[in-house]
């Protein structure tokens, strides 16, 4: 089984994709991590020299190689993952992946990112609160729909990881 944690930046993907592959004793991927070493380059370096159309292509191939695994795994999906092309569609007609999005308001997120900004590559020129939260607000309403189409969905605002967690499992279990 594979488990599909899917959402948007900040929304704690990866967080909850390690600790719930702990709870499960599943192995963990991030998939941004398996992108930058397959391609020996950080997700901004490749967005960079490569361009996002070349970005998006080796997402979709580093993804399929992990779903053709054999062992069960929690993958932390990248935020814009699920919105580019048929790769959702794919995904609801994979009969052993199972996809959940981790629904966080705006506010939730503006203030998870706000201490983040320098360490994400996408958000590290703003500095203000509203201005990350307007940042925020196009693209969360654009990807909404292909979120919406997850099999799941965990309201992650004011929980701690632990908890999310247990729900997940409670969910699937």
């Amino acid at each position: 089984m594979k488990i599909l944690l899917l959402g948007y930046m900040g929304s704690g993907k990866s967080v909850v994709a390690k600790q719930l592959s702990k709870a499960l004793q599943y192995s963990f991927v991030d998939l941004d991590t398996a992108i930058s070493k397959d391609q020996n380059l950080t997700i901004a370096q490749l967005f960079e020299t490569k361009g996002e159309i070349y970005f998006r292509s080796k997402e979709r191939l580093v993804l399929n190689s992990l779903l053709e695994g054999s062992d069960n795994s929690v993958i932390a999906l990248g935020g814009g993952t699920v919105c580019y092309g048929d790769l959702m569609q794919h995904l609801k007609q994979n009969q052993g992946v199972i996809t959940l999005y981790l629904d966080a308001t705006i506010d939730t997120l503006s203030e998870r990112l706000i201490s983040q900004v320098h360490t994400r590559p996408l958000i590290s020129h703003i500095t203000d609160k509203k201005v990350l939260t307007d940042f925020i607000r196009k693209p969360l309403f654009e990807r909404n729909f292909y979120y919406h189409q997850a099999q799941h969905k965990i309201s992650v605002d004011q929980k701690p990881v632990q908890q999310i967690v247990r729900e997940i499992v409670a969910l699937l279990f």
